[in-house]
């Protein structure tokens, strides 16, 4: 089992950067593919990035391809989430999510995850 805890959220300003952090407890971080996805007021939960178990493959929504990137530090157990360019859109509860797997790919799919994070706000002011 996993326990995931994310950080980094906060106010910026459109065109702003924000680097969001999630760390992970156990020994075996390197068995779970990890993901971000955001939930704005009032909408479902989406898709933000997946990153795969070795970090060599990376998925990202439409939406914030070019402007967000995901990447990981195994011997940290942590993921990472830099945006950059951020707009209003961007507004929302963020989480982290695991999914312990053989699989060498990451996956869009949040019913593939079966540990998340609290959520960390973001907001966007234009």
């Amino acid at each position: 089992q996993v326990q995931l805890v994310e950080s980094g959220g906060g106010l910026v300003q459109a065109g702003g950067s924000l680097r969001l952090a999630c760390a992970a407890s156990g020994r075996t971080f390197s068995g779970y593919r990890m993901a971000w996805f955001r939930q704005a007021p009032g909408k479902e939960r989406e898709f933000v990035a997946a990153i795969s178990r070795i970090r060599d493959s990376t998925y990202y929504a439409d939406s914030v391809k070019g402007r967000f990137t995901i990447s990981r530090d195994n011997d940290k157990n942590t993921v990472y989430l830099q945006m950059n360019s951020m707009k209003a859109e961007d507004t929302a509860d963020y989480y982290c999510a695991a999914d312990r797997t053989e699989s060498w790919h990451p996956t869009v799919v949040d019913e593939m995850y079966d540990y998340w994070g609290q959520g960390t706000q973001v907001t966007v002011s234009s």
